[in-house]
């Protein structure tokens, strides 16, 4: 009987490890996709100061302004996306399928470590079946 109580301690201690792991993941994206906001938010305002007078130059501004602007959007909610998954960490609910409530596989997650749903259930979001 301690035998089977001890393997269960090495398991936990192994999430642990994973968790801690994932945790880490999480956090340098996080760090990442901030950094390159603050960047992309700064050529936003720089290409406004440019003082162009040339209507092509006023134009292409406008079409970089506007690409910066989706690519912030697209890192601003991949970054909530993050947010998420450190709070699923904080409260033990990380790792599974936040719909059927089975464990997500680790190549699921070592692509997408903000992932909230697993491969099955994320299909049936993309469709509108969930």
């Amino acid at each position: 009987m301690a035998l089977w109580s001890h393997l269960g301690e090495v398991r936990k201690n192994m999430d642990k490890k994973r968790l801690e792991y994932y945790k880490k993941k999480l956090l340098n994206r996080r760090d990442e996709l901030v950094r390159t906001i603050t960047r992309t938010e700064e050529e936003g305002r720089q290409a406004d100061d440019d003082p162009t007078v040339d209507l092509a130059d006023k134009a292409a501004n406008s079409y970089t302004k506007e690409f910066l602007f989706g690519q912030t959007n697209t890192d601003r909610a991949i970054l909530n996306m993050i947010d998420e998954a450190l709070k699923r960490i904080r409260k033990e609910e990380y790792g599974t399928c936040a719909n059927c409530q089975e464990e997500m596989q680790q190549k699921r997650l070592e692509a997408v470590p903000w992932a909230k749903h697993c491969i099955t259930c994320q299909e049936k979001k993309e469709q509108g079946l969930l």
